[in-house]
């Protein structure tokens, strides 16, 4: 391990380098003429999702003509809620809210699912925050200029998917652990509705425990 130079990375392995976004990424402001592509939305929760997926009550403009275009692998950020993390990548061509800043790699550094991940680490959500221009936290805006100071991991491509790999395998460990701890939440509710429903119909008696 090394020393990055970078308070919010710390240490990193010596073979891994750090660069400043602007050297990793341009921003990529291309407009619809037609508007008609499918319209994504960037949340902290989901990331970049097909706005028709999601359960959308705000206002939607009757036109979309100048929207911006993303296509698959941009690092799509809503300029408005990056201090809460919402960014990530698409996965898919479509449109974006003009608000929002859209962000191409400049090379092939970094595998779209390793950024989408990377983009979603809390300290570096900390680092979107401290980067963001405003008064009030609710109105912090992340600018292209800001962004492009901010210092970000570069590990080889071959250990990026090798991280993907582990990643995955310890989110299928755990989510097996839910399934099974969440059998067993079912059965001690099952255990439960029965136990009440012997004592209330008299084919248990509870009153000595009552007593104690």
């Amino acid at each position: 391990m090394k020393d990055s130079g970078i308070e919010w990375l710390g240490q990193i392995p010596k073979h891994w380098q750090s660069e400043k976004a602007k050297t990793l990424f341009k921003e990529f402001d291309s407009r619809s003429v037609s508007g008609d592509e499918e319209l994504m939305t960037v949340s902290h929760i989901t990331g970049v999702t097909r706005r028709s997926e999601k359960n959308v009550t705000m206002f939607e403009a009757e036109s979309m003509e100048g929207y911006k275009l993303c296509q698959s692998g941009d690092l799509v950020i809503n300029t408005l809620w990056a201090w809460m993390g919402a960014l990530g990548v698409a996965w898919e061509t479509g449109i974006v809210s003009p608000a929002y800043n859209v962000y191409r790699q400049r090379g092939n550094t970094y595998l779209p699912k390793y950024l989408d991940l990377l983009s979603r680490v809390p300290p570096l959500l900390t680092e979107l925050r401290r980067f963001s221009k405003g008064v009030w936290t609710s109105r912090l805006r992340l600018y292209p200029e800001e962004l492009f100071q901010i210092h970000l991991p570069v590990p080889p491509i071959a250990e990026q998917e090798q991280i993907l790999k582990g990643v995955e395998k310890t989110l299928q460990n755990g989510d097996a652990l839910i399934k099974k701890v969440q059998e067993g939440i079912d059965r001690l509710k099952e255990y439960r509705t029965a136990l009440i429903s012997a004592a209330v119909t008299g084919k248990i008696d509870v009153r000595d425990q009552v007593a104690a």
